[in-house]
């Protein structure tokens, strides 16, 4: 199909899924579910909307192969954050189209790559491409908030739907150029979420008689601050050592690496720090309830993230050393994630052949993702090598970090182009 023809399709379609309101919660991901079936079936493929209730629908579509190599995950979710249409010059859900861009909420985060991929495995349906193993494209429920309505309930109610040698999901593809050298960024590792709570122990009393009550508030405040260094020494896992290689021509000592990046770039800096280790920030307070009450309890809930292979137990150790004795209780609340894929296999060099193809001389490194995505669930049960890519050469990534879950939320279409070749060249490699 040729590129201009692509584009338009693409653009299309993500302008229609923009439109329908898939903000999580409620969700109503059904509607997006059903826009894509309706898309996809005149293509010839198979489609299956499976949900735990009929509002939450995920799309599972399916390219069968020949049996004679592996499968393939396209993977996507169809639910979005919240907009605030005060906030927007356009409306979040009017899929506009303006200079070059469509607008909406979800069109970084992400129905650009739910549209992509439809249209990939569309494309190749149409052209009679019957792949060595099968390829899937799934447009699921529930990534926004995960109460299990998408891909982790499929994994365990529908197993067969989403099991895949290899997947790509989102979760990279931004474009580096350092030190005139232009670098792709896949994610082939992502940080545990593992946030936690402090409870600070104190005594209550009247607002007007401070000296009378202890407040846990104050105390909080204090442990507050002595968070702010808590740290556990660099580590450089193989992700952070190949890119701090293809960044620095080397890779240095672990207790050197801030600074050296720092010589670089600031803004690189800030960008691998949380490759290096786990980190803590204190999100959310609660005190007293009435004005002229002073606490005698205060609950503080920090956003902690862990490295693949990190636990709880060594890094409490950390925490509990760095804010000292006290009247607190620490509570780990979740552990969700922290799962990574070796750089090895037929999908790697697939995707770094597009990106020299692309771009000669630019190179593909591998990133540890501070946050998480569902890929973690599929390397969970089933072993699948997933990594999160999707190209961006026109919209900068420092761009693209401040749009995304934000106001005026948009794509170039030249990166929705370049995005859907990069699936169709993916799953043709893959499959041949």
């Amino acid at each position: 199909m040729p590129g201009v023809v692509l584009r338009e399709e693409t653009t299309r379609l993500l302008q229609e899924l923009l439109r329908l309101n898939t903000v999580n919660p409620p969700g109503n991901e059904t509607q997006a579910a059903e826009l894509l079936r309706s898309y996809l079936e005149p293509a010839g493929l198979e489609c299956e909307l499976l949900g735990r209730v009929p509002e939450r629908a995920n799309l599972v579509a399916r390219l069968r192969g020949r049996g004679e190599g592996p499968s393939l995950l396209l993977l996507s979710h169809t639910d979005t954050v919240i907009a605030d249409p005060n906030e927007w010059s356009v409306d979040p859900w009017s899929g506009a189209l303006r200079d070059g861009q469509v607008w909406g909420r979800g069109a970084l985060d992400m129905k650009h790559h739910v549209a992509a991929a439809a249209v990939a495995i569309a494309t190749l349906a149409r052209e009679g491409f019957r792949p060595a193993g099968d390829l899937v494209f799934a447009a699921t429920a529930d990534e926004e908030v995960g109460n299990d309505f998408g891909v982790s309930w499929l994994c365990e109610a529908h197993p067969g739907a989403l099991r895949a040698d290899y997947c790509v999901n989102e979760g990279g593809g931004d474009r580096l150029v350092i030190g005139g050298q232009t670098l792709y960024l896949c994610t082939t590792a992502e940080k545990m979420s593992s946030a936690f709570r402090l409870v600070v122990h104190g005594r209550s009393g009247h607002g007007s008689m401070p000296s009378i009550a202890d407040n846990a508030l104050l105390k909080a405040a204090h442990l507050i601050g002595r968070l702010d260094g808590a740290r556990d020494g660099a580590k450089l896992l193989p992700e952070t050592a190949h890119f701090l290689e293809a960044v620095l021509g080397e890779v240095p000592p672990a207790e050197e690496v801030r600074e050296r990046l720092e010589r670089v770039s600031r803004d690189l800096a800030a960008m691998v720090e949380p490759m290096l280790g786990f980190t803590v920030s204190p999100t959310m307070i609660e005190g007293s309830a009435r004005r002229n009450v002073i606490p005698g309890v205060c609950e503080v809930v920090c956003d902690c993230r862990l490295l693949p292979g990190q636990t709880q137990t060594e890094v409490e150790a950390v925490l509990r050393r760095q804010l000292g004795e006290g009247d607190y209780e620490l509570e780990w609340l979740e552990g969700t994630g922290g799962t990574s894929s070796e750089v090895d296999g037929v999908l790697w060099p697939a995707i770094a052949g597009f990106v020299t193809a692309e771009e000669p001389g630019a190179r593909l490194v591998p990133v540890i993702l501070s946050g998480f995505t569902d890929s973690h669930y599929l390397r969970e049960a089933f072993g699948t090598v997933a990594y999160g890519f999707f190209p961006m050469r026109a919209l900068g990534p420092g761009v693209a970090a401040r749009l995304v879950h934000s106001a005026d939320e948009r794509i170039p279409v030249e990166d929705l182009e370049l995005g859907t070749r990069f699936l169709l060249h993916v799953a043709r490699r893959i499959g041949t």
